[in-house]
């Protein structure tokens, strides 16, 4: 399998070039030349897999630079019931609701940082400390969280032969249990930067340390956000996994449909479930959750992409979804205009640039159909009214992301067709916004419970690209 960008870059790259590579060299971001098809007799065949062995058969469509007994190896050491506390690794919950179809909850939050970023970064601290080792090399990740990202993968990664974490978030604007989680580390390897700004100021940085070719080739660049194929790759395998406990363990000929909604803020987690439905999982729709920062929402409803401006993104108690420049959005984009490199990269490049968002052809917003996406935006009230319900209808708790996918999910039911709902955290990583809704805090589990209090160690800079050159630079001048 070869990987190309969207942007148009058509070079030869294998799998594993990519994984250590993130953005391509034009800026935009890989994708595999095709997606692999598979049917009715493959999904009867994958149906009663063990979820290590069901990431096997999915990854290895896509990678063929790494020996197969290595990879299945890989998959096996990475999901485990001693790492995700079940042995099914991402459960269903079927909430009580009249819905014919069933609305679930697909728990993908069992995870050491108690969130769905942890059902790739694991695996992909594995893939990175592998093909390091095998090449003798060592990698700089330099990546962007709102909150999940971040702790995720530096738990992956803390320890990692020929691995050092530099991780941008935005200064204040976390949970104190999402910032305690990531500050807390002491490992020599893992480096905390907040950015005196939002998400997107965090992120246009990582993008624009990674078009630095030389700075970025001198020392040796990687990125572990959703721009990272390998990590976007992973989450697809839970697409899957969810669609089989779903429905019904009948083979037959025209196989059962299932549809998702996933809160969406960089539009990663949603984007592997586009992949999905191209291989041929049977989705009928993918709907696209926002919080009050409601860009995608925009965009689905309209045909228009108008990322915000830092001053315009809002605060909000889903803070790892207060995010107005979706960067994956690009992939599914290069995608709906029928894989155009060059359209894709005038409306990402130059048009964005100028106009601050572009807006769709008639006949291409018109295509957006045929892909299955539609969306919906909820708000803190909504967020609170929907935490309240399902304790109460269900004795289920959910997380401020989590209630806000319920909510939109509401309001794309079909009949006869079950709803999976994507988890995102545990709602301990949320207490303040769980007390307001109902009352009391959630407890975390018990291995985090003082976590908030640990010693913390990060640095605060403003949002320049030079100021993270110059603590790479000063971390890194034995590479």
């Amino acid at each position: 399998m070869k990987y190309l960008s969207t942007r148009g870059d058509r070079s030869e790259r294998g799998f594993c070039n990519i994984l250590l590579e993130g953005l391509a060299p034009d800026g935009g971001l890989y994708l595999p030349a095709f997606y692999p098809k598979v049917d009715a007799t493959t999904l009867a065949r994958w149906r009663s897999l063990p979820y290590a062995e069901l990431a096997f058969e999915i990854l290895s469509l896509y990678i063929d630079d790494i020996p197969a007994a290595d990879l299945k190896r890989l998959c096996t050491a990475t999901y485990t019931e001693t790492v995700f506390g079940t042995p099914q690794i991402t459960p269903l919950k079927k909430l009580a609701d009249a819905h014919e179809g069933g609305i679930y909850l697909e728990a993908l939050s069992n995870g050491p940082t108690l969130a769905f970023k942890d059902m790739a970064m694991q695996l992909l601290g594995n893939l990175f400390e592998y093909e390091l080792g095998r090449r003798g090399e060592a990698l700089n990740i330099l990546g962007a969280t709102s909150g999940d990202t971040g702790s995720a993968a530096e738990y992956a990664m803390r320890g990692k032969q020929g691995v050092r974490v530099f991780m941008l978030s935005p200064h204040g604007r976390m949970s104190p249990f999402q910032q305690a989680q990531m500050f807390s580390l002491q490992d020599a390897n893992i480096h905390n930067i907040a950015v005196e700004g939002v998400f997107d100021d965090c992120q246009d940085i990582v993008k624009a340390v990674s078009n630095d070719l030389d700075f970025k080739r001198k020392y040796r660049i990687g990125t572990v956000n959703s721009i990272n194929w390998a990590r976007l790759l992973a989450q697809v395998v839970y697409y899957f996994a969810g669609y089989f406990q779903a429905t019904s363990g009948r083979v037959q000929a025209t196989p059962e449909r299932v549809s998702f909604t996933v809160p969406s803020g960089n539009f990663g987690n949603i984007c592997a479930g586009h992949v999905a439905r191209m291989m041929g999982l049977p989705v009928v729709q993918l709907v696209a959750a926002t919080n009050e920062n409601d860009v995608l929402d925009e965009f689905f409803r309209t045909g228009t992409y108008r990322p915000r401006a830092t001053a315009e993104t809002h605060e909000t108690s889903s803070p790892s979804m207060d995010i107005s420049k979706a960067s994956n959005f690009e992939r599914f984009a290069f995608d709906l205009l029928g894989r155009d490199a060059a359209r894709t990269k005038e409306l990402f490049g130059p048009t964005l640039a100028r106009d601050g968002g572009f807006t769709l052809t008639p006949a291409e917003f018109a295509r957006i159909a045929a892909y299955g996406f539609v969306s919906g935006k909820s708000t803190h009230a909504d967020r609170l009214a929907t935490i309240r319900s399902t304790w109460q209808g269900s004795r289920i708790l959910v997380d401020t992301h989590t209630a806000d996918g319920l909510k939109v999910a509401r309001e794309h039911l079909q009949p006869g067709v079950p709803m999976l709902v994507l988890e995102t955290a545990l709602p301990a990583k949320f207490a303040d916004t769980i007390e307001e809704a109902l009352g009391f805090k959630p407890e975390p589990p018990p291995a985090l419970r003082d976590i908030e209090a640990l010693p913390k160690r990060f640095v605060v800079i403003a949002p320049e690209v030079t100021a993270v050159k110059r603590i790479i630079e000063a971390h890194c001048r034995d590479v």
